[in-house]
């Protein structure tokens, strides 16, 4: 494969976060055929054009501030990122406009809701299976859990009907009541949390609540980034 048959895709990249790791995304985009450009918050510009792109990867972070969704931050939401929450809406609200394809992972799953006009759930109170936890030394482990897509959906075209096992690290969440109008659920659990979205006026908009880019699952999601890097390559030849 040619660099001139690498989609350009831009990963947006703003504070690191504890046991995660940016390559993971740039990696996976690569693997599969992309040519991923880290877009970071510093260099962005409220008023500036986005430099040219064939997708987006919203990635994971910190909480979205609930006076995005019209709520007080609770107890449970102690750090926030208004700043980022700018920078990111105003990364999808382009790519929206321009109809690419984007891929939202984590706290980008949940900003695409939000982004929509939904709203999250702020705290997750069990911890199982949902929220990461403390593990060996500094090391932070995922929660565990099976999803399957619902038929008939974008996320069903990649996997079909096999059930996925998949990794989760956050504690707040879209719920099946908080969904935003005009985007549909693609997969769920059975205690309520949405775990993937899809944006069905788009030509592929995707939003999922677990990590396809860590290690730990990276061959088995590998078919997501395939099919994401293969929409980007068809998007330049329109």
């Amino acid at each position: 494969m040619t660099a001139a048959d690498r989609p350009r895709i831009l990963v947006t990249r703003a504070e690191e976060v504890v046991g995660e790791r940016f390559e993971d995304y740039t990696d996976r985009l690569a693997e599969t055929g992309g040519a991923p450009v880290a877009y970071d918050q510093a260099t962005w510009e409220a008023d500036a054009s986005l430099p040219d792109y064939d997708g987006v990867v919203v990635t994971a972070g910190i909480d979205i501030d609930p006076t995005r969704y019209g709520e007080e931050q609770s107890e449970y939401v102690r750090e926030v990122a208004p700043d980022r929450d700018d920078f990111e809406s105003a990364v999808l609200a382009d790519a929206f406009e321009r109809d690419v394809p984007v891929l939202a992972i984590c706290r980008g799953h949940q900003l695409f809701n939000v982004f929509a006009g939904g709203s999250l759930l702020q705290h997750i109170h069990e911890r199982e299976p949902h929220r990461a936890r403390r593990g060996e030394g500094d090391a932070i482990d995922s929660g565990w859990h099976e999803v399957a897509a619902e038929p008939g959906s974008l996320l069903h075209g990649v996997f079909g009907d096999r059930t996925m096992r998949v990794n989760s690290r956050h504690h707040q969440a879209v719920t099946t009541d908080r969904v935003a109008d005009g985007l549909t659920v693609a997969a769920t659990t059975g205690d309520g949390i949405v775990e993937a979205l899809e944006r069905p006026d788009r030509r592929w908009a995707l939003s999922v609540q677990w990590h396809p880019e860590r290690d730990e699952v990276a061959e088995d999601q590998r078919p997501l980034f395939e099919a994401f890097v293969a929409a980007c390559r068809e998007a330049t030849a329109d």
